[in-house]
């Protein structure tokens, strides 16, 4: 049965698709209340009204205690993070809601004083516009420290109640009355709402809820807007209030979800940014993978290798000759070990210095490395002192690569700065018996084999190459 086979990441070009999608519905969704302020304002009589006190004060009561209890609950989420926008948006959500109270007790007053009536709402969502501007510029700001946060709240409280009492002396004033004070009141609000949303666009805001804030800044916006189009009681004036109560319960959703996730407004993520997130930490981490693998690769290599030459330490070395013994044994197949040391290299470290004779050992090493075949082992015993394990490979045959390195060593002539060395070298050979020999046996033999080369005159193979076991 065939399946569908679904690829772990979708297409980039859909992808970007998508996302423009995304966005162009959320700039519907962000401008949707123009069309019905646009439809009310040219296809509806602007003296048609609907003024009903109690109904009224009923929706400005149910938005009062709304609006307390989002206070408080913005207010939780600043004390336990100390995020500085969560603080200001709680002081814009209360300042709205201590401002804005007068404006539902006040509404049976309508008839002898609308001002003292009217002039509640201008000032309220001026108020709230300044802080949500203020909230988004400290948008990224470091927490403020827990022993700051209970500060000033008092004083913001006292200062939002001398508001209500300055509205209510400008309610009873000569100049109550001037059209300019409301209109001017609502334009500086949508001012503000929109240079928050313009300043989110420019540095880039990302992030669920902080799209539900430009979202809810915007419908703000578009009520203001409205109650400049409207009349007191008709219906412009009413689809203002509906607007604005959509805005403040969007605001509320986000809200909500920071309290029951994050306490967080901008550390909250919608799953495509969790998503994303995941996918970029799973990137890290198996970058990082590699990176250990590689690390430790390195570090095993460091481990099994001579620092000075890149032939395998004693320890390695030691640990390899077991491993080819054993297998040999196994599959009753040969194995070789050659011993060599450089002849009189105490005289190399003690005429041109040990500088000299760690580049000798060093060339040496990398002649070695051209005659041995690649299974072979090159090892550095400790100072002058070599050794090679050369697998499958009788005696006549490790007798024959020694004899080639010891050619091969005799010809070069090593530069030390402005000196030219030229250097011997002596070499034991011997071969396991797999039925008899321990590795140390071998070592044993093929050491023997080493001094008798010294004691022969160096610069020579022991047994010579066709000269058998020799013992």
């Amino acid at each position: 049965m065939n399946q569908t086979r679904h690829s772990d990441s979708p297409a980039p070009a859909l992808t970007r698709f998508v996302t423009g999608y995304a966005r162009l519905l959320a700039g519907i969704l962000a401008l949707a209340p123009l069309l019905a302020v646009a439809y009310i304002h040219y296809q509806q009589d602007p003296v048609r009204v609907f003024e009903h006190h109690s109904f009224h004060v009923g929706a400005i009561g149910i938005a009062i205690l709304l609006g307390a209890f989002i206070s408080y609950v913005t207010w939780r989420c600043y004390m336990a993070s100390g995020e500085r926008l969560l603080r200001w948006l709680a002081l814009g959500l209360l300042g709205f809601t201590l401002v804005y109270a007068p404006h539902g007790f006040l509404t049976h007053f309508a008839a002898d004083n609308p001002w003292l009536f009217l002039l509640y709402g201008p000032v309220s969502r001026l108020i709230m516009a300044a802080c949500f501007l203020i909230a988004l510029l400290h948008y990224g700001d470091a927490a403020d420290a827990p022993e700051r946060r209970a500060r000033g709240w008092g004083a913001a409280l006292a200062g939002f109640l001398v508001l209500d009492a300055l509205v209510a002396l400008v309610a009873v004033s000569p100049w109550r009355a001037a059209p300019a004070l409301r209109l001017t009141l609502e334009y500086l609000a949508i001012a503000m709402y929109v240079a928050g949303v313009g300043w989110m666009l420019l540095r880039r805001v990302r992030g669920s809820l902080m799209g539900l804030y430009a979202i809810a800044m915007l419908w703000f916006a578009q009520s203001s807007w409205a109650f400049t189009l409207g009349l007191p009681w008709n219906h412009q004036w009413w689809l203002a209030h509906l607007v604005f109560a959509a805005g403040f319960l969007l605001l509320s959703y986000g809200v909500v979800q920071a309290y029951l996730t994050t306490g967080s407004f901008t550390r909250i993520y919608s799953q495509a940014e969790l998503m994303a997130q995941i996918l970029a930490q799973k990137r890290r981490a198996e970058r990082a993978m590699v990176e250990l693998q590689q690390a430790n690769s390195d570090l095993t290599r460091l481990a099994a290798t001579d620092a000075l030459t890149g032939a395998a330490n004693r320890r390695e070395f030691m640990s390899r000759l077991e491993q080819e013994a054993a297998r040999a044994r196994r599959g009753e197949q040969t194995l070789s070990l050659l011993m060599f040391d450089l002849d009189h290299f105490k005289v190399v470290n003690d005429e041109h210095g040990h500088q000299a004779g760690d580049e000798v050992l060093k060339v040496v090493a990398d002649l070695a490395r051209e005659v041995l075949r690649p299974s072979d082992v090159l090892g550095r015993l400790g100072g002058e002192e070599f050794a090679v394990l050369l697998p499958a490979a009788e005696l006549d045959l490790a007798c024959q690569v020694a004899e080639r390195l010891r050619q091969r060593l005799e010809r070069e002539v090593i530069r030390v700065g402005d000196a030219q060395v030229r250097i011997t070298l002596s070499v034991g050979v011997d071969q396991l018996c797999p039925d008899a020999d321990s590795v140390r046996d071998l070592i044993q033999r093929t050491d023997t084999r080493l001094y008798r080369a010294k004691e022969a005159g160096r610069n020579r193979v022991e047994p010579e190459p066709g000269g058998g076991r020799g013992d």
